[in-house]
């Protein structure tokens, strides 16, 4: 019966990252469980479609099939130090512990903190949206051969089209004349 007991009782532990590998097909973890026990090459099991590699110190609880410590799992690692607090019902974050953050927010929300944000398309990027503001406090600089638009480019002064129709009438005043219409119009 007591050995019964000991495997029910070594089925789950709970402990902290001591080390981390992510180099190989599957994580592995080394954790320091209550009690003091340490085990390396633990493996981490991770949810498809995301991977994550835990600090030093992060919470891990392992499974340990039949009771046995000489192979287990980690099922979950977790890190209350860097954890985003107070998020409303439904809600769901990413986040490091250098404060960047993706939240999906309530109300079809999603806020993304960073210092850079890169984004990486091989074909293409496309934005469907009824309105896009763009807020850059030292510049926009966009590097293409060429920048389009299907509808009207406008700055604080004018559009595209009233500066082409004020240059496609202009006439020049020299010496009392008046010369003919610019040879070349502005496409």
């Amino acid at each position: 019966m007591r050995k019964v007991l000991n495997k029910i009782m070594n089925l789950v532990s709970r402990g902290y990252i001591t080390f981390s590998n992510s180099a190989s097909k599957c994580q592995t973890l080394q954790i320091k469980m209550s009690g003091g026990e340490q085990k390396s090459d633990v493996e981490h099991i991770e949810p498809y479609g995301f991977t994550s590699r835990p600090l030093d110190g992060a919470e891990a609880v392992a499974l340990f099939l039949d009771g046995d410590k000489s192979h287990g799992v980690v099922l979950v690692a977790g890190d209350r130090r860097y954890r985003i607090k107070s998020l409303k019902k439904g809600e769901v974050a990413v986040y490091t512990d250098e404060g960047d953050y993706i939240i999906f927010n309530r109300n079809n929300e999603i806020n993304v903190k960073t210092k850079k944000f890169i984004v990486n398309a091989d074909d293409a990027i496309e934005l469907n949206t009824k309105s896009l503001t763009v807020n850059a406090s030292s510049g926009t600089q966009f590097n293409t051969p060429s920048l389009k638009s299907s509808g009207e480019i406008e700055d604080k002064t004018s559009t595209i089209s009233d500066i082409r129709t004020v240059y496609n009438g202009h006439t020049h005043n020299e010496t009392n004349t008046v010369t003919r219409n610019p040879n070349q119009k502005m496409g």
